[in-house]
Order: C-alpha cells, then sequence, then structure tokens
C-alpha cells in the first residue's frame, strides 16, 4: 500500500459512508509522550501529553478529526506566514493567511489492503500478530507490527504497536489505518530520536458530538496546491536563513 500517512506527516481527508463503529463508545484517550531512542531529548512538559477523542466511528485528535472514513485535517502554518511578513519576505505566489483545511479520499478497498504484504520503497502494510496480548488501562491490547520501508533504500523500519479493538471505528485512519485505537507505540525521529506514545487512562463519557468539530477559518486547498504552499514556504525559510 503506498503510503499515505505516517504518525506524524499532515494528514489528508478521507471520504466515504459505509464504515460502521465498530463499537460504541465514547470518551477520551489520554497519552503520555517519553523520549525512548538512544539519543535522549526533552520534550517541552505542554507537549508531554495528547488525547484523543473518541464519539463512536469519530476520532478527533491535534488538529485532525475522523468521521467514518472522512478524515480532515486543519493545517495552521499562519505563525510562519507572520514571521516572513515580518522580515520582508513573500511567498512566490501564495497570498492567503496559511491556514489550510486538507482532505483526501480513501476507499473501503484501500483499507482492507494495509495488511497485505507490499514491500516497495515507500510502501507500508501492518501485520496483525496472532497470540500476543496484554493488558493495558482495563482493556486487552493486541500486538500489530507497521513495516515502513524506506523511500530511497527499501529498508525496512518496523513500528509495533500495541492496539484495541474494543473501541473506536474499524480502520483508524489517524493511525495509518490500524484496526482499532493505539494503546501504546513508538514514533522514530531520525538520528537516534524515538518518542514513545503510552495511554495513561481512558475515560468514558465525557465527550459529546459537538466536540468533534474543528475550528472554522481554515480554508480548503487541494493537494497541489498544499504542496505548492510547502515548497514557496521552504524556498523562503530558506532565503531567510541565507540573509
Amino acid at each position: 500500500m503506498k503510503k499515505f500517512a505516517i504518525l506524524a506527516t499532515i494528514l489528508l481527508t478521507v471520504a466515504s459512508l459505509s464504515v460502521q463503529a465498530q463499537n460504541k463508545f465514547r470518551g477520551i484517550v489520554k497519552y503520555k509522550l517519553e523520549s525512548t531512542g538512544t539519543t535522549s531529548f526533552q520534550i517541552p512538559a505542554e507537549q508531554s501529553t495528547t488525547e484523543l477523542k473518541v464519539y463512536d466511528d469519530q476520532l478527533l485528535m491535534s488538529s485532525k478529526v475522523q468521521n467514518g472514513y472522512n478524515v480532515t485535517t486543519n493545517a495552521d502554518f499562519s505563525p510562519y506566514i507572520s514571521y516572513l511578513a515580518a522580515n520582508d519576505i513573500e511567498l512566490e505566489t501564495y497570498t492567503g493567511d496559511g491556514k489550510f483545511l486538507i482532505r483526501e479520499k480513501h476507499t473501503k478497498a484501500e483499507a482492507d489492503s494495509l495488511s497485505i504484504p507490499d514491500k516497495e520503497p515507500g510502501h507500508f502494510y501492518f501485520e496483525y500478530v496472532d497470540g500476543e496480548t496484554q493488558e493495558m488501562v482495563g482493556y486487552t491490547a493486541k500486538k500489530a507490527i507497521l513495516h515502513v520501508f524506506d523511500e530511497d533504500s527499501g529498508e525496512d523500519n518496523p513500528i509495533t504497536f500495541w492496539y484495541t479493538d474494543e473501541i473506536g471505528p474499524e480502520y483508524n485512519f489517524l493511525f495509518n489505518g490500524i484496526k482499532g485505537v493505539p494503546l501504546k507505540f513508538e514514533q522514530q525521529l531520525g538520528e537516534g530520536k524515538a518518542v514513545t506514545y503510552t495511554c495513561t487512562e481512558i475515560v468514558k463519557g465525557k465527550v459529546k458530538d459537538v466536540d468533534m468539530l474543528l475550528p472554522a477559518g481554515f480554508k480548503e486547498a487541494s493537494e497541489e496546491e498544499f504542496n505548492q504552499f510547502m515548497k514557496e514556504l521552504k524556498e523562503a525559510i530558506e532565503l531567510l536563513g541565507d540573509e
């Protein structure tokens, strides 16, 4: 399966109405973040915890929301635009405020194929490990390995997930389409750095449908428009660094 997101990358949106919640659950999944790589680094206190809101088949985490197969991302680059403007640097063609609403369409067939081995460079697939479980925060966590193949070398960079399929939708597109909600996994950041997300608590209730809405004021952009913006932003930042 061609890579459509790897955890911390910007997720685009998905559209389909056929996915059903595999479990009726409404609540908050809380995580702590820890530096666990060979190269230790300090995670700022305000970034050391995060949470995933679950409302039946809807998920919300930070600036990304999933509704069935629909996932929408608010990408806010306005601080960069303001910083460049303060230094009298303009982008080549982009004149907006840097607030994007980004969408991408996936299909059930695509989601189903995520467990089919695909070792092509730049691709990934999930290997679901039978028989290995552990109890975490009152739920049975199952093991899955996300095999991610480097786009240049083709090297496999596996990520181990412990997840539960007792809550959330059939496919979780906020986490690459895994079949449930992650309770623990490690994210590689490069240069020996890694962050481990560990679920510390699952709080039932306290989530309403209105809690699953992203802030307004973001302008929808196509993948091509967003990629062009990112290219211009990178060039502008490099120009600022040369001054």
